[in-house]
């Protein structure tokens, strides 16, 4: 019988630091990009900004309270070391700080491309990108810090989870657009609407595309190195533990389903140059099945990491 010393609240964490953190990427790099949005970019980019903190914030909240003396967790702020604990505590700090003054520039009612916030809002655009990009990357790399889990020992699982964290920021973005972006007042938001979402759906498709292939870097490194590692890569393989989430929902509903309708989206606009047209059905479905993947990774993940092992023990 294994100890499972990190349960739902730290997975929980995990996978709402990736969605905050994505959604504020995808925003700051929404509202940095030169054209290609139109008069919708905006939109787009203060959905993400409003989305952000929130999941961060609520997961910050759960991995503090899992510590069981939640008070404690301020000590982490008294001394800068290189420690993964101490350099994940300043940087989701940080970010929470930055990603709440990035939304505040967003709330205005006269709020909009080239407002006198603009200059506050693209340049806390700019900072946050590399910190939202820091707090997926460290969700992995505070795993992978951990020699005594041979699971987590994978250079490539930090990357995994900064490709699903921005999957999963566009997916939130995509799936709010539906009730606010597509009901928006404001005509020119409305007009636009099919090519920012078109937008959207081609870099969702190219995440999802970069995950399967990171996903199948994890596995070849699990099968190829010898010892502990490949030893507990079989609790994901077919027969193992935890195949049946991980191929059923990872793979083939948060990965492979959502990246074939993608690109089933996609590619007559982007070969053929027909008009692309949503579908609100699909925008709902979607991004749902997405998330569920993308919450399944780090379950598996987590769980896998604590039933196996090292074989020498």
């Amino acid at each position: 019988m294994h100890e499972l010393n990190w349960g739902l609240p730290v997975i929980a964490y995990l996978f709402l630091a990736g969605v905050g953190a994505g959604a504020v990427t995808v925003s700051g790099s929404v509202l940095l990009r030169k054209g290609g949005f139109g008069a919708s970019r905006f939109a787009v980019a203060r959905c993400g900004a409003l989305i952000g903190p929130l999941p961060v914030m609520l997961g910050t909240f759960l991995i503090v309270f899992e510590l069981g003396q939640p008070f404690r967790a301020l000590n982490l702020f008294k001394l800068i070391n290189l420690s993964p604990m101490s350099i994940g505590s300043w940087l989701l700090g940080v970010f929470i700080v930055l990603s709440l003054l990035y939304a505040l520039t967003y709330l205005p009612p006269s709020a909009g491309p080239g407002d006198r916030l603009s200059p506050i809002r693209r340049g806390l655009a700019w900072v946050c990108v590399p910190f939202g990009i820091g707090v997926a990357l460290y969700t992995g790399v505070m795993l992978g810090a951990m020699p005594a889990r041979p699971f987590w020992n994978s250079p490539i699982l930090a990357a995994l989870f900064v490709l699903s964290a921005l999957s999963s920021g566009v997916a939130c973005i995509i799936l709010l657009g539906v009730f606010f972006r597509r009901k928006s007042s404001d005509p020119t938001i409305r007009a636009d609407y099919e090519n920012s979402s078109y937008m959207l759906v081609t870099s969702d498709a190219m995440l999802l595309g970069g995950e399967l292939l990171v996903v199948f870097l994890f596995l070849m490194f699990g099968h190829l190195t010898i010892g502990d590692v490949r030893y507990a890569m079989a609790a994901i393989l077919p027969g193992g533990q935890l195949a049946g989430m991980f191929w059923g929902l990872v793979v083939l509903i948060g990965l492979l389903i959502p990246f074939f309708i993608e690109l089933f989206q996609v590619v007559p606009k982007l070969i053929y140059g027909r008009e692309f047209r949503t579908v609100v059905a699909l925008e709902v479905a979607v991004p749902i099945a997405i998330l569920i993947g993308g919450f399944a990774l780090r379950y598996v993940i987590v769980i896998a990491g604590q039933i196996t092992a090292p074989s020498a023990l």
